[in-house]
């Protein structure tokens, strides 16, 4: 059954890329595997699938310890400070760093290590109460901000568009999150590309895809349904 769902959600991106002249290659698919067991994540792993998604650190450094070492993981929930040192030096990219205060701890934690650690600033594209990330009028001093600190490296900006049963629905909001990564790109900060939209999951990453994505992030789309009772 995963099997057929990641072939499904393949044939969906390539359709996507196609529809707006892409290619293949420029979006990278994440296997967002919150709350799954590490049995689901091995066949994902045995289709050739090396992107993985955590929300939760616990669960992030759970898993890397049993699963192989060439996965790269991305770190895509939210992040307490608290937890920062478990995860600096040991993911692919943290894709929900949405304050300074945030941004400081990753640097503090990457000097102790002696690494560097890539970023996405998180914005919250809708202003939704219920979600994190910066808004799109502080998104540019948050950038310029964590663009100061040596050990980090700004690759661009995250979103999480809202919940709809019409992907279409959300179309505006990628195009306000590319138009946000243009124009900040367009500002030529040292140590800040905007190479990298994070932008899309299993409801409407084909439409984020359409919009510019670079990557999606799709759990149920792949594994079914999460099961709530784990979180």
């Amino acid at each position: 059954m995963l099997k057929e769902n990641l072939a499904q959600v393949e044939q969906n991106i390539r359709a996507a890329c196609e529809r707006v002249g892409r290619a293949r290659e420029e979006v990278t698919l994440i296997a967002v595997s919150k709350t799954k067991p590490v049995e689901m994540l091995q066949e994902i792993y045995s289709e050739g699938i090396r992107d993985f998604g955590e929300n939760k650190v616990q669960e992030l450094c759970d898993k890397m310890e049993i699963l192989p070492d060439d996965i790269r993981w991305h770190m895509i929930g939210h992040l307490q400070t608290n937890k920062v040192k478990y995860i600096v030096g040991r993911t692919e990219l943290i894709h929900s760093v949405d304050s300074l205060h945030l941004a400081e701890e990753i640097q503090k934690q990457a000097v102790k290590k002696g690494v560097f650690v890539p970023v996405l600033v998180e914005v919250n594209i809708a202003q939704e109460e219920s979600k994190f990330g910066t808004s799109k009028e502080e998104a540019v001093q948050l950038v310029r901000g964590i663009a100061g600190l040596d050990h980090l490296q700004v690759k661009g900006l995250m979103t999480i568009a809202p919940y709809t049963e019409n992907p279409e629905d959300n179309r505006l909001y990628f195009r306000q999150i590319r138009q946000l990564s243009v124009d900040i790109g367009k500002q030529n900060i040292d140590n800040v590309s905007m190479n990298v939209l994070s932008m899309g999951m299993t409801g409407d990453y084909m439409t984020a895809i359409e919009e510019g994505a670079t990557i999606v992030r799709v759990g149920t789309g792949i594994f079914g349904e999460r099961n709530y009772s784990k979180e």
